[in-house]
Formats: C-alpha cells, sequence, structure tokens
C-alpha cells in the first residue's frame, strides 16, 4: 500500500473515530446530562445597557507598576431581611372554628385576647346519590265526542342530563374525564380510589363505555374544532408517537402518531390521530388550509407544500440551533452559531417586554434580527466546505442552509414566531399521559384521546378553566343547536360562568 493511501486510509479512520466519539458523547448526555439547551453567550447581547461604574471601573496596571501591601479595616452594618411570612389562606374557603381553653383552671379570670393559628385541612370530596322524582299523574278528560276518559301524565327528566340511560351525572363524568387527561390519572387508578375512599365500586367496562359516550356526544364540536383551526391564517404542526393496542400485531403495540395543529392567534389546539407518519394525515388537514405553517424540518410538510400555493411554510430557530448545541462537544466552532441564535432570541425577548405595535415588531427584527441571520448564513456556507458533512457540526450546517428561506420567513409578519415551541409545549400532557398509561387500547381508542387532548389543550392556550369548561358542555350539548354548536368551543366567556 503506497502512502497516499495510508494516508487517506488514516483520515478516513481518523473520521470514523470522530464521529463515534460525538455519538458517544450524545449518548452520555442523553442519559446522565442535563436536558436543557442552556447557552450563554460571552458577547454582549443587543439593547444591554452598559454601565459607567466612574471611579469603580477596573484599570489596567502597569506591568512595571511597584505594588506595595497595605491593610484596610472594613467594617459594614448587616441588615437582616425580614421575612415575609406565609401566604395568606384564600378568603373563599370555608371556615371552621375550634375554640380551645387552656387546661388550667380559668374561674375568676378575665379574658383578653384570642390567638388565631390557622391550618389548611383537607376533606375528601364526597359522592351523593342525585335522585329524581318524576311525578306521574292520572287524569280524566271528556273527548269532543263527549266521551270520558283517564290520561296519564309524567314529568320528564331535565334536558341537562349528559347521558340518559347513565347513572353517572355531569359532576362524576367531568371528574373522571378531567383526572384522567389534566392530572394524568388512569381509569383504573380511580376505580381504586373509589373503593378505598369512597366505599364505592365502579366497573372498568362501565367507566369505558361512558367515555366513549361522551366522545360521540364531543364529536360535532372536535369536528367544529377541526374547522377553526384549519380557517386560521397561521398554524404549528408537529407529530408525536403512541403506542396502540392492535388485534393484528400480538405480543407487541403498533406505533401511531398524534399529529397536532395549533393556532396561536386564536389559542386553538387540534390533535388527530394517524395509525402511521406519512402524508395522508397531515394532508387531510392541510389541504384546506391557506396561510403560513410552521414546522420542524420533516419531509412530509415540505413535499406538501411545495405543489400547493395557498401555503407559506416558515422553519423553526430552535430545530436548527439544536443541531448546533449538539454538535458542541465535538467542535467549539460550533459555539459561534449558539451565539447568533442567542443574539436572535435576545431580539424577540426585547420585542416581547417592550414592543406593541405589529408595524414597529416588524420593523424592528428587520433592522436588527435580519442581519444577524445573514451573518450566520455567510459564517456557514464559509465553513460547510472544510467540515466532514456526517459530523455533529457538518448537520447543523447543512439543516441551517437547506433552510434559509423558511428561517427568515418569520421576519415579515408580527404574529409569526421565531420557532415552534409552543406547539411541541403543548405535546407535553400527551407525553405525561404516555407515562401513565402507557398505550392506547385500541386505534379509535387512540383518536378519543386526540379528541380530549385537543379541548383541554384549548383551555391552557386561553387561560380558561378545563374543568369548568368542561362541564358547562357537558351539561348544555344535549339541547345547543347543532348549527351553532361553535359556540360551546373553549373561549374567554367561560370564565365568566358561576
Amino acid at each position: 500500500m503506497n502512502k497516499e493511501a495510508l494516508i487517506a486510509e488514516n483520515q478516513a479512520l481518523k473520521a470514523d473515530n470522530d464521529r463515534l466519539k460525538a455519538q458517544v458523547n450524545m449518548l452520555v448526555r442523553a442519559l446522565f446530562g442535563k436536558k436543557n439547551e442552556k447557552h450563554i453567550s460571552q458577547e454582549m447581547p443587543p439593547e444591554q445597557l452598559t454601565l459607567d461604574f466612574g471611579e469603580l471601573a477596573p484599570v489596567e496596571m502597569p506591568a512595571d507598576a511597584n505594588l506595595e501591601e497595605e491593610t484596610t479595616q472594613i467594617t459594614y452594618e448587616r441588615k437582616k431581611k425580614k421575612h415575609p411570612g406565609r401566604h395568606k389562606l384564600p378568603d373563599h374557603l370555608t371556615i371552621e372554628e375550634i375554640v380551645v381553653e387552656p387546661t388550667e383552671d380559668t374561674t375568676d379570670a378575665k379574658h383578653i385576647k384570642d390567638v388565631v393559628v390557622d391550618t389548611l385541612e383537607y376533606v375528601p370530596a364526597s359522592l351523593h346519590i342525585k335522585r329524581y322524582i318524576l311525578r306521574r299523574y292520572k287524569k280524566k278528560v271528556v273527548t269532543e265526542n263527549g266521551e270520558e276518559k283517564s290520561v296519564f301524565l309524567q314529568a320528564s327528566m331535565p334536558a341537562s342530563r349528559p347521558l340518559p340511560k347513565s347513572i353517572a351525572g355531569s359532576g362524576l363524568l367531568t371528574h373522571l374525564i378531567t383526572n384522567k387527561f389534566l392530572y394524568h390519572l388512569p381509569f383504573h387508578r380511580q376505580i381504586k380510589q373509589f373503593a378505598e375512599i369512597y366505599g364505592v365500586k365502579l366497573a372498568k367496562s362501565t367507566i369505558n363505555d361512558w367515555f366513549i359516550a361522551i366522545c360521540t356526544l364531543f364529536k360535532p364540536l372536535y369536528e367544529s374544532l377541526k374547522i377553526k383551526v384549519y380557517k386560521a391564517y397561521y398554524i404549528q404542526a408537529d407529530e408525536s408517537p403512541m403506542g396502540v393496542q392492535d388485534p393484528d400485531k400480538k405480543g407487541k403495540t403498533h406505533q401511531g402518531y398524534q399529529w397536532l395543529y395549533y393556532a396561536p392567534v386564536e389559542g386553538l389546539v387540534l390533535f388527530d390521530y394517524q395509525k402511521g407518519r406519512g402524508k395522508n394525515g397531515p394532508k387531510a388537514i392541510l389541504e384546506h388550509f391557506c396561510g403560513t405553517l410552521q414546522t420542524d424540518g420533516y419531509g412530509v410538510y415540505e413535499k406538501l407544500c411545495k405543489n400547493n400555493a395557498n401555503i407559506e411554510l416558515i422553519s423553526c430557530a430552535a430545530h436548527a440551533r439544536r443541531y448546533f448545541y449538539k454538535a458542541l462537544d465535538s467542535d467549539p466552532r460550533a459555539k459561534k452559531g449558539l451565539d447568533y441564535f442567542q443574539q436572535l432570541y435576545n431580539i424577540e425577548r426585547y420585542i416581547k417586554e417592550n414592543i406593541e405595535v405589529e408595524e414597529d415588531i416588524v420593523a424592528y427584527r428587520q433592522e436588527k434580527a435580519a442581519p444577524i441571520l445573514e451573518e450566520l448564513f455567510e459564517w456557514a456556507e464559509k465553513l460547510y466546505p472544510t467540515t466532514l458533512p456526517k459530523s455533529p457540526l457538518g448537520k447543523a450546517f447543512y439543516y441551517l442552509l437547506k433552510r434559509k428561506d423558511g428561517l427568515r420567513g418569520y421576519l415579515k409578519h408580527a404574529y409569526l414566531q421565531i420557532d415552534n415551541n409552543l406547539v411541541e409545549n403543548s405535546v407535553r400532557p400527551l407525553a405525561l399521559g404516555r407515562k401513565n398509561y402507557l398505550f392506547a387500547g385500541s386505534h379509535d381508542a387512540a383518536q378519543r384521546i386526540a379528541m380530549m387532548y385537543s379541548f383541554f389543550g384549548s383551555c391552557q392556550k386561553q387561560g380558561i378553566n378545563p374543568v369548568k369548561w368542561f362541564q358547562y358542555v357537558l351539561e348544555h350539548i344535549n339541547q345547543h343547536p347543532i348549527n351553532k354548536i361553535e359556540e360551546l368551543l373553549p373561549g374567554k366567556w367561560v370564565n365568566d360562568l358561576d
């Protein structure tokens, strides 16, 4: 083997070694390292004020300066910070007063003062039976022919009863559903609680039947939510895996996907379950959409938007930044990329805290953020040819440069976000739920789960009490006109309800 071949082989082995080291570092960080991607730049962030310390400012001493030791006694007074005390207990809580007398004999003693000590107590909620007594009457009436006959009159059940043939009231159903999807308490654990705390046995099959009936009742509302989301002019999209039991796959679960769409302006969240990660799922939603779509780098979205002039696809800066963060251990040059992104996020933080007018936001981004983006792209284009394509930094450059236009997209309108983090935050309840109930019992069950997370996610984004909203809809959806069903979607009006 000649010298040139040995050099080439050595370089190839070195490149493989660097790549494997980077993979090991990533795995170690994933298992044992911190989860956040915080990066502190050494550069001064934009809009950072320079403080004038005057005489206290540090000065450089000449190298030949003769420094003499000088002892100075410093005295100071330490001020002890006053403890703020306990948080005040809410005024709306019921107060149970317990008067405690001294153990000593208080005969002929004068009562001068009460020392009040408040403790916060918890009493488990109670179950009770709501018994409807439907009065029945017998009445004699005379017909048009002059004949006398008996008729029976009986009261009907209130229309607010959510499931007509069920013993479950709206309060119990709300408790079961919100505990599962808001507090991640599976039905089987709730069944155990009811038996141990209240002495009431509930069958799992019965609760599942109630849940299916509620989802059937809410299906028109879910379809209305779907329409409102794809009628928005700006949505963010993401997808998350979910294990699903499938009768065709014995001994293992099927990996389905919850596709998530979030309309930041309207504050509406839509989960849509699909059996796979192909384009058919998002295609059904996005074929009706006309506006700006923000996603990560998944290729399905690019293919769907390529031939659709109604959709403008923009990219997520957080995903581009993440590649540089992963490359930091293997190549110190990645730090400069992180510094560029930190400057961009400092600009967005300043806008959020100081600028409200939309035109001013766009102008400020064009003045401050656009030059930084272009400088980032120029830096990446210069170094990319000298970087191994399969190295972590090479992948970071490739991801960044391929999506230059998409990363510039948020500069055009004030309502656009620099990244996709808002939609990723909406996936967190699903991730927490997966850790508790592990998988869905069927594909239909996975879609019912998507429906509930859509409603509760929308409540969360709009600052609405989800428990109050859910019980209100349960009690009113049966008598609400179907052509006005969207009026029951999560909205600010819910906060005005008693």
